[in-house]
């Protein structure tokens, strides 16, 4: 059994056989530094060995920089009541089943930081330490006093990075709303209550009218002002019960529990469409306002969410088609509307006619490595539709509607093949050069395209170079089809990236399911990194791209402060408008001939 040490045992005597030392009072498994002070950090340690275990104490005493509590015990079973009961700062692990301690500490405090305490040093135990989930791994044959203390702080502040992170990723960062991967979550256990409170939910899906307009005009600084302010507003309409997310981009999606009917429903959706379509003041300046709403209810647990958010897509879509400002119901959508992709019929003949027209572009974003002089080492590819009217659109303008017209794997297969044409006529520059395009869910099993990426020989090009990036809320949302997929790919010799990384919410196992090549920290997280931060969530996941084997790049680099820190962390590459906007192909090959 684990015993706790207090601060009123002065008269206990030490363990028969370990003498009392100066400083520490001696209890039976327990040492404690004398002193006064309140109790405010509380070490358990895990180790059979008495002497190591006085060791261990005396140099805590030493070190440690204010009051703590120690306790010892022998076998790792012996630590639940102890993890249970109260707070524990940290978890030193001595005993020889380290990997099994791991998972036992994992699964009953998954936030207490864990430092293994190794009789001898091994490169292969550190790494299966780190991968199962330890924040630190050290031989304690030359530890001293100071670099306990130095790592047992490197840890607590490596999990502490490391649950912000966790937070972060069931959190929008521009107006910290849940974000999609949370509010599906909840939606499902809502529906799962269905079955027994006998009561309505409501979804509400939420669109901003001309918000581009917005962005173009007034800049998108403003744009994500006028996000933040209506989140605001849009949470004060929330009962405890009720959720608001943001869903991506202006769409904001909401889910009302306990409702007694359609008609309740309708009150909230117009209720919130009051309070968003007020105008909204951004710099002392009055900004008219007004949003689209579709909304779609369940009395039970038939729907699944992803059926309930298609239905409040499709009905807001209906409502903009109507001139927008309104709220619609699911159920007051024709059947023959064209839900889901914007009921907007010359939107779906404007991208097919672009692709028969060769109106698509491929742009490419150089990826810099930090260990050769910010040389660079691949670029990926990014799709782009110049408009004959509107200019060069977004991606995130038109792949949507793409997806839903069944013209991605056309568009996935242009942009492999411009590609892969680039990459062979730059490879005799610059030999060791990658290429990467990007996947969603849906092309995971697309058989054509899987044959493409992998009959690169027909092309001159050794698998190697290229990858395949999965964005991280892909494998969050289908595990077992990302998983397949990355398997098929490093079987023909294509490596695969994780893809904004700190977006999603994937578990450690995936992760190591996965096997990924390279982590993409998403620029989310790389943009909080500033001269007065101190880097620990990007820290925390550079370490944890290298515990897994993989190598760590950082996207949106937009500062120098950003990258100096990015290198100071052990990043490995980066990518940015502050290293390269994305370009042309003549551009890039200028840029890898003069360079080379």
């Amino acid at each position: 059994m684990a015993r706790e040490g207090s601060t009123t045992g002065e008269g206990s005597s030490a363990p028969s056989g370990i003498p009392e030392r100066a400083g520490l009072t001696a209890h039976p498994g327990a040492w404690l530094p004398r002193t006064s002070s309140p109790v405010s950090s509380h070490l358990l340690l895990v180790e059979h060995d008495r002497a190591a275990v006085v060791l261990i104490a005396e140099m805590v005493r030493e070190a440690w920089p204010g009051p703590i509590t120690f306790t010892h015990t022998e076998r790792i079973d012996d630590i639940s009541q102890q993890l249970l009961s109260g707070p524990v700062t940290a978890v030193l692990l001595g005993a020889e089943e380290d990997i099994v301690a791991l998972d036992h500490v994992r699964s009953l405090a998954p936030g207490v930081p864990v430092l293994v305490l190794a009789r001898q040093y091994s490169d292969e135990s550190a790494l299966l330490a780190l991968r199962a989930g330890a924040q630190d791994y050290v031989s304690r044959a030359d530890l001293t006093p100071e670099d306990l203390r130095r790592r047992l702080q490197h840890a607590i502040e490596r999990k502490g990075a490391e649950l912000q992170l966790a937070n972060r990723a069931l959190a929008d960062p521009l107006t910290g709303l849940p974000n999609r991967t949370l509010f599906m979550d909840r939606l499902s256990v809502a529906l799962d209550r269905l079955q027994r409170s006998g009561l309505m939910i409501a979804v509400l899906f939420l669109d901003v009218d001309k918000f581009k307009l917005i962005n173009d005009s007034l800049g998108h600084t403003v744009g994500d002002q006028v996000l933040i302010a209506l989140a605001t507003r849009l949470r004060s309409v929330l009962r405890p019960m009720d959720t608001v997310a943001r869903f991506g981009g202006d769409e904001f999606i909401f889910l009302f529990e306990g409702l007694t009917g359609t008609a309740e429903a309708v009150t909230i959706a117009e209720r919130v469409r009051e309070v968003a379509n007020q105008p909204i003041n951004i710099g002392g300046r009055s900004e008219p306002l007004s949003v689209s709403i579709g909304v779609a209810t369940a009395v039970d647990a038939e729907a699944s969410p992803e059926e309930l958010i298609h239905l409040a897509d499709g009905a807001m879509y209906h409502a903009k088609a109507r001139g927008g400002g309104g709220a619609t119901m699911a159920e007051d959508v024709p059947s023959d509307s064209e839900t889901g992709v914007g009921a907007a019929v010359e939107g779906e003949e404007e991208l097919r006619l672009a692709i028969e027209r060769g109106q698509l572009r491929v742009v490419y974003q150089p990826v810099f490595k930090f260990d050769s002089d910010c040389e660079v080492s691949g670029f990926e590819a990014l799709v782009r539709w110049e408009h004959p009217e509107r200019g060069l659109v977004e991606p995130g303008e038109f792949l949507p509607l793409a997806e839903q017209l069944g013209l991605i794997p056309t568009i996935d297969q242009f942009v492999l093949e411009q590609t892969l044409s680039l990459l062979v006529r730059l490879l005799p520059a610059r030999a060791g050069l990658t290429a990467s395009v990007n996947l969603g869910h849906n092309q995971l099993g697309d058989e054509d395209l899987v044959a493409a990426v992998t009959a690169l020989d027909a092309a001159g090009v050794g698998p190697d170079r290229l990858y395949v990036e999965i964005p991280e809320r892909v494998l969050s949302d289908h595990p077992d089809a990302v998983i397949r997929a990355a398997e098929v790919f490093r079987a023909a010799g294509v490596r695969v990236i994780l893809d904004d990384y700190g977006t999603g919410s994937v578990p450690l196992d995936d992760l190591r399911r996965l096997q990924a090549d390279v982590l993409k920290i998403d620029q989310s997280i790389v943009g909080e990194l500033s001269a007065d931060q101190d880097g620990g969530v990007v820290g925390a996941v550079v370490d944890l791209g290298h515990a897994l084997g993989m190598s760590v790049v950082a996207e949106g680099v937009e500062t120098d402060e950003q990258l100096v820190e990015l290198k100071t962390l052990g990043c490995d590459a980066a990518q940015g408008y502050l290293l390269c906007r994305p370009m042309r192909a003549d551009q890039l090959e200028e840029l890898i001939m003069h360079a080379g």
